[in-house]
């Protein structure tokens, strides 16, 4: 595949996937989505690879700043949300749990860590991105937002069901239904992230600690012990986010996105419709 939008790059048994959309903020499209997917199923069926990290091109001065808004202002004149990808997108992870096999859920299925070298602002999908990631490490002071509330979108990609897990039920509704930024450091705080890290330090630390874990576990067990966490999790992340996904469609087609999408690119406060 012609990589446009992200960069692969192998070395030492780790896996690099960055986000590469540098003018847009790394920004995610669809075409993101299938490249980044080609990526995952490339990293995880070869066998050199141990780890795989995810990060934002440093030039963009983001992880990934969420959907890119031209895409999105696009949703909103054709009246529906359209996730941009097609019937032979990659599918990694899936076939190993029915619960696994639905968008962003199949990083569960993975037989190799990913690690999420968090540089910058994580917005919407970005978030999510994030959540998915088995281990995350960040920059003090990057912003995070779940984003959706202010285009009329439900809480996205199964959020709802995997944020209560990692940060409890107080600390998620306050997320999702604020839609508010937060920052890394409240990250932390709330246990979303494993570590802060200057900017200089980010990347030799999460490479390190890859490194680390590819050389001191065995790939049997890394793929083992992911797959008992995300199973003994019990019920049920395709349901959420299918359902999610479902609300997505439903729910763009409502006057509130189209004009939640305008009053974020004129830079007003929105006028609802409820």
């Amino acid at each position: 595949m012609e990589l446009k939008t992200i960069r692969y790059d192998i070395a030492d048994g780790l896996a690099t996937i960055t986000l590469s959309r540098p003018k847009r903020r790394n920004s995610w499209t669809g075409r993101m989505h299938t490249e980044y997917r080609w990526a995952l199923a490339q990293a995880d069926k070869d066998s050199a690879v141990r780890v795989i990290i995810v990060t934002g091109d440093p030039e963009g001065g983001a992880f990934c700043a969420g959907a890119d808004l031209n895409a999105l202002e696009g949703h909103s004149e054709r009246g529906k949300y359209d996730a941009g990808i097609s019937e032979d997108i990659a599918k990694p992870g899936y076939g190993v749990a029915p619960e696994f096999d639905a968008t962003f859920a199949y990083h569960f299925g993975l037989t190799k860590p990913v690690i999420a070298a968090i540089n910058g602002p994580a917005a919407g999908v970005g978030l999510v991105l994030a959540a998915y990631a088995d281990l995350r490490f960040a920059v003090p002071g990057a912003k995070f937002t779940a984003a959706h509330g202010r285009f009329n979108f439900p809480a996205e990609y199964g959020l709802s069901w995997l944020l209560p897990r990692l940060v409890g039920v107080t600390h998620a509704t306050d997320i999702l239904l604020s839609s508010r930024v937060f920052t890394s450091d409240e990250a932390m705080e709330m246990g979303f992230l494993n570590k802060l890290l200057p900017p200089a330090d980010l990347m030799p630390h999460v490479t390190a600690y890859a490194r680390a874990m590819a050389d001191g576990v065995s790939p049997g067990s890394l793929r083992e012990t992911k797959r008992q966490i995300y199973k003994d999790l019990h019920r049920d992340a395709a349901s959420a986010v299918n359902h999610s996904e479902a609300m997505l469609t439903e729910m763009s087609m409502h006057p509130d996105y189209k004009e939640g999408v305008k009053a974020w690119m004129e830079k007003r406060k929105a006028n609802w419709q409820g």
